[in-house]
C-alpha cells in the first residue's frame, strides 16, 4: 500500500509557497526574473540530500534530476514528471503567508491580512470535499502559488517516498523543473536531449481525479497602429491620434461572442492582453486561442478585418498585423501515443480516485513539450482558484497527486 505523509508534503508546500518566484511578462532576460532561481536551487539541494542523482540547474533556472532504474527488466521507456517554479503575474506573490486550516469545518474562510477576501463553499462547492480534511490559503493580500508549487511538492513528495521505499520497481525516472511558464516560456531554453525522457507528465491540473490531454492551440497577435502626428495647436484635419484609432478597434470587439468572458467549453476567442503607446503609434496585443489550430487562422483574418476597417476611415494612419505562434493543441501528439495517457488513468484508478478526462481552456508546459517529441499529459495536484487570493489547496489532494506518481512509475515498469 502507498501511503503519502500528508504532513510531510503540507510542510514541503508550504516551505515552496513561501519563496517568491513571480515571472515577468514584460522581461527580456532568462528566466525572467532571478528570484525564481531562488526555489530552483532549494529544490537541488533537497532531491540531492534525497540521494537522486544528475541534479542540477543550469543557467538558465531549468532544474534536472534522475532516480535510476531498479528493475531488472530492459527498455523500460524513461518517464519524466515536470512542474513550474514561477507564480503568475496576475496577483501578488511577494511575502505570501500560507496559513494551514486543519480539519476545514465548511464554514467560510475570512482571510485575516484582508477580510474583504472570503472563501466559501457556496461559491466553491469543491471545498464541500474536503469538509474534516486540511486545506491551506494564503493570507489575504497575496496569490497562494499552488499553481504550481503543489505539483513541485507532489513530485518531491513522491521522489522521497521512492527512494525510501527501494520494493518499488520502476525504470529511470526524471524529474524536470522549469521557470517561465506562466509567461509562456517554460520551455524556451529546456535541453531535451539533457533530459533524456520519452514520456513525460506534468503535474500542473486542478480537481482530484482529472486528467488533461487537450489544450489550446494557440497565437499571439498584435496590431500596430500608425498614427499621422501633428502640433496639437495646429492639428485640425492632419493629426490621427493612434491611441484613439486602438480604443476604436477595441470598441469594435464582441463583447456577447469571441471574448473569454463570454465563452465556455471548446469556444475559442480572441482576448486583448496588452495596451501601449502615445498619439503617434499604438500596439494593441491579443491572445488568440482555439482547440481546432485550423481555426486560429480564421480568429485572425476577423481581427485583421475589424482593425482594417477602422483604420479604412483615418486618411493617412495605417495598421500592421503580426501573428507569432505560441503553442498547439497537445491532443494531436497524445492521440498517437494512447498509452500515456491510459497509464495515467490507471494510476489514478490505483490511488482511488475516478478518472476525469478534461480539456484545458488554455496551456501548459505539456503543450510544447509533446511537440518537442516528449509526449505530456496532465495530471491533477488539487489547486483552486488559482491566481487570485482566495487560491487554495486541499492537503488530500497533494497527497493523492503524489501517490499517483508512485503508481504511474510501478505501471511503467509492469507493463514493459
Amino acid at each position: 500500500m502507498i501511503e503519502i505523509n500528508k504532513r510531510a508534503i503540507a510542510n514541503r508546500f508550504m516551505r515552496y509557497v513561501k519563496m517568491d518566484t513571480q515571472s515577468d511578462p514584460q522581461s527580456k532576460t532568462y528566466p525572467s526574473t532571478e528570484k525564481q532561481k531562488n526555489l530552483s536551487r532549494l529544490l537541488v539541494e533537497e532531491l540531492k540530500a534525497m540521494g537522486l542523482t544528475d541534479v542540477e540547474m543550469d543557467t538558465n533556472g531549468y532544474v534536472y534530476a534522475k532516480i535510476s532504474s531498479n528493475s531488472i527488466k530492459k527498455n523500460i521507456p524513461v518517464i519524466c514528471f515536470c512542474s513550474h517554479v514561477d507564480t503568475a503575474p496576475d496577483c501578488s506573490g511577494t511575502d505570501v503567508k500560507p496559513i494551514l486550516h486543519k480539519n476545514y469545518d465548511g464554514e467560510e474562510i475570512v482571510l485575516p491580512d484582508d477580510t474583504s477576501q472570503v472563501l466559501s463553499a457556496v461559491a466553491h462547492p469543491y471545498l464541500h470535499n474536503h469538509i474534516n480534511e486540511d486545506i491551506i490559503t494564503a493570507s489575504g493580500k497575496t496569490l497562494l502559488g499552488a499553481d504550481d508549487k503543489s505539483g513541485i511538492a507532489a513530485i518531491m513528495q513522491a521522489a522521497y517516498f521512492i527512494m525510501k521505499n527501494p520494493s518499488i520497481k520502476h525504470g529511470d525516472i526524471k524529474i524536470l523543473f522549469t521557470p517561465d511558464e506562466e509567461v509562456g516560456k517554460g520551455t524556451a531554453k529546456l535541453d531535451i536531449k539533457k533530459l533524456g525522457a520519452d514520456f513525460g507528465y506534468t503535474l500542473d491540473g486542478g480537481e482530484a481525479g482529472s486528467l488533461e490531454d487537450e489544450t489550446f492551440s494557440a497565437d499571439g497577435a498584435t496590431i500596430i497602429i500608425n498614427g499621422v502626428i501633428a502640433h496639437p495647436g495646429y492639428a485640425k484635419n492632419k493629426l490621427v491620434n493612434a491611441l484613439k484609432v486602438a480604443a476604436e478597434i477595441l470598441h469594435a470587439l464582441p463583447i456577447n461572442e469571441w471574448a473569454p468572458e463570454a465563452t465556455e467549453k471548446k469556444e475559442g476567442f480572441v482576448h486583448p492582453v496588452r495596451l501601449e503607446g502615445i498619439a503617434e503609434k499604438a500596439t494593441i496585443e491579443f491572445i488568440v486561442r482555439d482547440f481546432d489550430t485550423d481555426v486560429l487562422k480564421k480568429h485572425e483574418q476577423r481581427l485583421k478585418n475589424i482593425a482594417e476597417e477602422v483604420i479604412s476611415h483615418y486618411l493617412g494612419a495605417s495598421i500592421e498585423f503580426v501573428v507569432t505562434e505560441q503553442y498547439r493543441n497537445m491532443k494531436q501528439i497524445l492521440d498517437q501515443n494512447p498509452k500515456v495517457v491510459a497509464y495515467a488513468a490507471e494510476a489514478i484508478n490505483r490511488a482511488g480516485l475516478d478518472v476525469a478526462t478534461e480539456s484545458i481552456r488554455g496551456g501548459t508546459d505539456g503543450s510544447k513539450l509533446s511537440f518537442m517529441g516528449l509526449p505530456c499529459p496532465n495530471i491533477f495536484t488539487g489547486m483552486q482558484c488559482i491566481h487570485s487570493k482566495l487560491e487554495w489547496i486541499g492537503v488530500k489532494d497533494m497527497a493523492k497527486a503524489a501517490e499517483t506518481i508512485v503508481h504511474l512509475c510501478m505501471i511503467w515498469e509492469e507493463k514493459s
